[in-house]
């Protein structure tokens, strides 16, 4: 099946943390426009989500930009009622804001990245869900609720703890509303990339292979060795595995946690 073949006309889609034009955020955010979704991008990067959804619209589509902390339900809010307000509802929702830049021995990691990581990636995500949800209830048509995780939701990553913690705490989020959401039609999942070369993944294949004094050769051949389909995960692959959770093809689907993952990561 290919991405064409998922019709999303109608839908109205809110992408978090797509500010950067290599990031898993705009990739989604083009995929799903491309099959017909209007779509509201935010990040703290104002002028990066002006340009998307400036190239958005130079393909046909229909997106508006919006400046968002995520985690500040204030902001949050006000994010979901611009979708509404400019849109007339919000039928999809992808929790992709995120960071994973903080690194570092457990016994030494610093209380306030920490505190950042854990701010950003759960807190932001059940604000989303939170927000979210109640608009699609009250319109009273379902909705998709679509959360990224990471391998890192499944397996423990030595040096990135926090990151490990908040993306496992995710998946208890996304199980938990799935139960409590789907009376009102609307279905939670997550979705679980593995290693994808972008801005992030850049940085941290970089920085994680110093810290364990791996060269850039070592750190392919191990990555290599522990994938089956012997490549890296793409932003295409993961944008399209949102695409089917978002679309009709997985109304029966909720309480997921799908990993993308080249089969490193099967739990």
């Amino acid at each position: 099946m290919t991405a064409q073949a998922i019709d999303l006309s109608g839908k109205v889609a809110l992408v978090t943390g797509a500010g950067r034009p290599r990031g898993l955020g705009a990739g989604i955010a083009r995929c799903l426009a491309g099959a017909g979704a209007r779509i509201v991008v935010c990040d703290r990067d104002e002028a990066g989500v002006a340009a998307l959804a400036e190239e958005i619209g130079a393909r046909g589509g229909e997106a508006l930009a919006c400046r968002a902390d995520v985690t500040c339900e204030e902001d949050v809010a006000a994010l979901v009622d611009a979708a509404v307000a400019h849109f007339g509802g919000l039928d999809i929702l992808v929790n992709n804001a995120g960071i994973g830049d903080r690194v570092g021995p457990v016994e030494q990691f610093a209380v306030e990245d920490w505190d950042a990581v854990l701010a950003v990636n759960l807190k932001g995500a059940f604000l989303g869900i939170k927000h979210a949800a109640r608009a699609m209830i009250a319109r009273g048509t379902g909705g998709r609720i679509i959360s990224i995780g990471s391998q890192a939701s499944k397996s423990g990553v030595s040096l990135m703890a926090a990151y490990a913690a908040s993306k496992h705490g995710l998946i208890g989020l996304t199980r938990s509303a799935a139960i409590e959401l789907g009376r009102h039609g609307i279905t939670v999942n997550a979705v679980c990339p593995n290693h994808i070369p972008n801005d992030l993944g850049d940085w941290q294949r970089e920085t994680l292979a110093q810290a364990r004094g791996w060269s850039m050769e070592d750190y392919w051949s191990r990555f290599r060795a522990r994938v089956p389909l012997g490549r890296t995960g793409s932003v295409e692959d993961a944008a399209r595995a949102c695409l089917f959770l978002a679309s009709d093809l997985a109304d029966y689907i909720t309480g997921e946690a799908l990993n993308v993952s080249g089969g490193e990561e099967y739990h």
